[in-house]
């Protein structure tokens, strides 16, 4: 990829990373880079960014010779050519903001039934199956290409359908086994007769952390009046995942799998963080998406 930049000083380090790991670096000089970068499969997105991702770009990296111009725009904005993929991500992003929010995922789904063969319907499938929901989901993968089928957004997308209950409030929970911060395999089901509060949390979530002190009190107030708390956390990162713990001083049984598609999150259809499910003693889900007083006075009523 060769870029034009501009405000940028002489030495500035530019990154591409990919899933929170560098896999190439350079230097500014004259507001020009380049990077000469073996990518192990065409198309990736990665993000392009500065050290204090003061400037940064998710970019969908292609084995073809790309340009990146921001001479005359900022960053985030810069014209990049060369991927087609990239293409297509720039043109259903400018389209999807002129239209109302509302209608966003009718055009993403309509997208994907009309370019069934191209890689960025089957990651856009794999990203919003949540949203979707499994019925749609399954309808929109069916569509999909066989090779679109056979890409790591197309498992991604079938893993969900087949793991997903999306269990209601009012019905029992659903079992699943993770691992703790101890590499031993727990279950859901190690709780059953108590009030239990199943959490999906993760160290990069701010409201999650913000959450967390709250949580704590509730916790200490109502452990010894047999209510637990089973959280799962979505980090892919061990360390990231331990160091929050320790650092919100999380006591209750913490759990991941630390993979980017959490098998938990897609059981219970998690479409975003925090939020957690609150079970009774007799493993029937009375609430969902409780914190704060709401969750205080749930417990005072249900732990009298």
């Amino acid at each position: 990829m060769i870029g034009k930049t501009n405000g940028l000083k002489d030495g500035t380090s530019l990154y591409l990373e990919l899933d929170n790991e560098i896999i190439d670096s350079t230097e500014i000089k004259n507001n020009a880079f380049v990077f000469n970068t073996e990518i192990s499969k065409s198309p990736l997105e990665v993000i392009l960014r500065t050290n204090d991702f003061s400037q940064y770009r998710f970019v969908w990296l292609e084995n073809n010779q790309m340009t990146f111009d921001a001479t005359n725009t900022d960053f985030k904005n810069a014209k990049v050519l060369g991927s087609e993929t990239e293409n297509l991500s720039t043109t259903l992003g400018q389209k999807l903001d002129t239209i109302p929010r509302s209608k966003r995922h009718k055009y993403r789904a309509d997208f994907i039934t009309e370019n069934p063969d191209k890689l960025y319907s089957a990651y856009l499938l794999s990203f919003y199956a949540t949203s979707w929901g499994k019925e749609k989901t399954t309808e929109l993968y069916n569509n999909l290409s066989d090779k679109n089928k056979d890409s790591e957004f197309g498992k991604n997308a079938l893993r969900y359908i087949k793991l997903n209950k999306d269990p209601k409030i009012g019905e029992k929970y659903v079992d699943f086994g993770m691992t703790d911060i101890k590499g031993k395999k727990r279950r859901l089901s190690e709780f059953d007769g108590k009030l239990v509060l199943l959490e999906f949390w993760a160290s990069n979530c701010g409201p999650c952390r913000k959450e967390n002190p709250n949580l704590v009190k509730t916790y200490n107030d109502f452990k010894n009046k047999g209510f637990e708390i089973f959280a799962v956390s979505e980090d892919i990162k061990r360390e990231s995942w331990i160091k929050a713990i320790e650092n919100d001083k999380l006591p209750w049984l913490q759990l991941s799998d630390l993979s980017k598609n959490n098998t938990a999150s897609l059981i219970y259809g998690i479409n975003g963080i925090p939020d957690n499910f609150l079970i009774d003693q007799h493993g029937t889900i009375i609430a969902r998406n409780l914190r704060g007083e709401k969750l205080n006075e749930k417990l005072k009523e249900l732990l009298k």
